[in-house]
């Protein structure tokens, strides 16, 4: 369930804009942080439990050094140059 978030990267297959758009979304952690705000306020715990899943996937991501995408390239993100 962790790594579901990276169904994100399926935009890259139409092109590299759609990709960072649709990578950003599932990664971007107020995004999360959101969505599990919302599911305490609405006692709704797939919601917590999607906030919470988003939440970790993004920070684990962030450990690894992958950032949010620019739509240049997956390699470009905000945290610096990925890869070689």
């Amino acid at each position: 369930m962790l790594l579901t978030p990276d169904i994100g990267m399926i935009g890259y297959l139409l092109n590299p804009k759609i990709g960072a758009f649709t990578y950003n979304i599932f990664h971007h952690k107020a995004i999360a942080i959101a969505l599990g705000l919302s599911g305490f306020y609405l006692n709704n715990s797939l919601l917590i439990l999607i906030g919470v899943i988003l939440f970790s996937h993004a920070s684990f991501d962030r450990i690894f050094g992958y950032g949010l995408k620019y739509p240049d390239s997956f390699n470009n993100t905000h945290l610096g140059s990925i890869g070689k």
